[in-house]
C-alpha cells in the first residue's frame, strides 16, 4: 500500500546500514550483514516485511546501479583482453554445475524435468555480490577481477539459454529458430556495446557538455544510457543488469569525479534493496523434514564446488592463484537462482521442497562468497584510482 512505502524503506536502509557496520565490525564484509538484515525483518524472522512489487521493483533498481557503479571502473579493452580466458571460465563454469545439480536430483528421485530445472539454476553467477566486493576493496584492477566481470557477462548470455532449452524442453515447445534467434540478439547486444560503446560515447559526451544547459546534463545522459541499454538488454533476452554494466563502461573513459560521486549517492540509497531482497526469501521451513534439509545441503556443495571447479579449471592457464580467485568469485548464485526457482514453480515443474531447496542454495552461495573472497584476496593490495579514492572505502 503506498503509505506503507515510506515505512518500507525506513525499515529496510537502517536496518541494512545497522547490521552492515555490525558485519564490518566483526570483520566481514558490510553486504553479509544487509543479507542477513533482509533474513532478520523478513517473513523468516520478524515478519515485518514480505517480498511484494514494489521491493522486487526496489531491488532490481539497486542490481542496476550498483552493475552500472561497477561498469564505470572497468574500461572495455580491459575486459575484451581477457575475452578467451572468460569464455573459457563462463563455458566450462556452466556444463558442470548443470549436469552436477541434474544428476545429484536424479539420483534423490526427482522427474527428469525437475532435475533439468535445478540443473539450470545452478548454471548463472550473480557478478552483483562479487562486484561489490571487488569494488569496495580496490581490487576491480587485478586481472583475476577482470575475467570474473566477463565471465559473469558471458554467464548470463548462456545462462539464458540453458533456461530457455529447458524450459521449452519442460513445456514441450522447443523452437530451435527462436532459440537461435534469441542467442544470436543477445550475443550480438553485448560485443556490440562492449566493443564500440566507449567510443561512441567518447564523442557524444563532450558535445553534450558544450550543446546542454539542464543540470547535471552529463549525469542525465548516463542516466539515459544505464535505463536505454537496460532496455535493450531485456528486449534482447539477457538481464537488465548486463545493459547496465555495459552503459557504466562504454561511460568509464568519459565520466569525471562529479558523475562517479552522483552514481555513489543514488547507489549507497537503492543497493540496500537488492541484498534485503535477497535475506527476505530465505526460507527456513527447508530444513522441516531431514530429507529436504540433507537434500538442501547436498545441493549447496554441489553448487560451491561446482563452479569453483569448473570455472577454476577454465582459468587455469591464468595461474593457480587467480583460478582459486575466479573459482571463488563466480560461487554466488543470489537472484539470478531464485528467478530460475520462481519460473520452474510458476510453470509448476518444481515441487515446494525442491524450490525451498533452490533458494536456500541461492541464499547460502551468496552469504559465503564475501567472506571466501577475503580469503582469495588476502594480501592483494588495493589499487584504487586517485579520483575513486574519495568515495570508495576499502573494508
Amino acid at each position: 500500500m503506498p503509505h506503507n512505502i515510506p515505512l518500507a524503506i525506513l525499515i529496510i536502509f537502517v536496518s541494512a546500514k545497522v547490521m552492515a557496520e555490525i558485519a564490518e565490525r566483526l570483520n566481514q564484509p558490510g553486504i553479509v550483514g544487509e543479507i542477513f538484515a533482509g533474513v532478520i525483518v523478513g517473513p523468516g524472522m520478524l515478519g515485518w516485511l514480505l517480498p511484494d512489487e514494489f521491493l522486487s521493483a526496489m531491488s532490481d533498481l539497486g542490481a542496476m546501479f550498483l552493475l552500472f557503479r561497477v561498469g564505470l571502473e572497468v574500461k572495455s579493452s580491459e575486459l575484451i583482453r581477457v575475452g578467451g580466458t572468460a569464455l573459457m571460465v563462463a563455458t566450462v563454469g556452466v556444463i558442470v554445475p548443470f549436469a552436477m545439480g541434474t544428476a545429484i536430483m536424479m539420483f534423490a528421485g526427482a522427474g527428469t524435468h525437475e532435475a533439468i530445472f535445478v540443473g539450470a539454476a545452478l548454471v548463472a553467477t550473480s557478478v552483483g555480490i562479487t562486484a561489490q566486493v571487488l569494488s569496495a576493496k580496490g581490487l576491480l584492477r587485478e586481472i583475476s577481477s577482470k575475467v570474473i566481470l566477463a565471465a559473469a557477462v558471458i554467464d548470463d548470455v548462456l545462462g539464458l539459454l540453458v533456461l530457455a532449452v529447458v524450459s521449452s524442453v519442460s513445456r514441450g515447445k522447443f523452437d530451435a529458430i527462436q532459440l537461435s534467434i534469441t542467442a544470436l540478439l543477445a550475443i550480438g547486444f553485448t560485443l556490440f556495446v562492449a566493443k564500440w560503446g566507449s567510443k561512441a560515447m567518447n564523442r557524444v559526451m563532450p558535445r553534450v557538455q558544450e550543446t546542454l544547459r539542464v543540470a547535471e546534463a552529463r549525469f542525465v545522459i548516463a542516466l539515459g544510457l544505464l535505463f536505454g541499454l537496460s532496455v535493450l538488454a531485456v528486449s534482447v533476452g539477457v538481464a537488465a543488469i548486463v545493459g547496465a554494466f555495459l552503459a557504466g563502461m562504454a561511460l568509464a573513459e568519459t565520466s569525471g569525479p562529479r558523475e562517479r560521486d552522483l552514481a555513489q549517492g543514488v547507489s549507497e540509497f537503492l543497493v540496500p534493496f537488492f541484498f534485503i531482497g535477497i535475506g527476505l526469501r530465505i526460507d527456513l521451513s527447508v530444513f522441516a523434514e531431514r530429507s529436504t534439509a540433507i537434500l538442501a545441503v547436498v545441493i549447496l556443495l554441489a553448487a560451491l564446488i561446482s563452479k569453483f571447479a569448473g570455472c577454476g579449471l577454465g582459468a587455469l592457464g591464468l595461474g593457480r592463484a587467480e583460478a582459486f580467485r575466479i573459482g571463488i568469485g563466480m560461487v554466488p548464485r543470489g537472484e539470478v537462482g531464485m528467478i530460475v526457482a520462481q519460473l520452474g514453480l510458476g510453470f509448476g515443474i518444481l515441487t515446494r521442497s525442491s524450490y525451498g531447496v533452490v533458494v536456500f542454495m541461492s541464499v547460502a552461495t551468496t552469504l559465503l562468497a564475501p567472506p571466501l573472497l577475503r580469503i582469495a584476496y588476502r594480501g592483494v593490495p588495493p589499487s584504487f584510482d586517485g579520483e575513486l579514492a574519495d568515495h570508495m572505502r576499502i573494508e
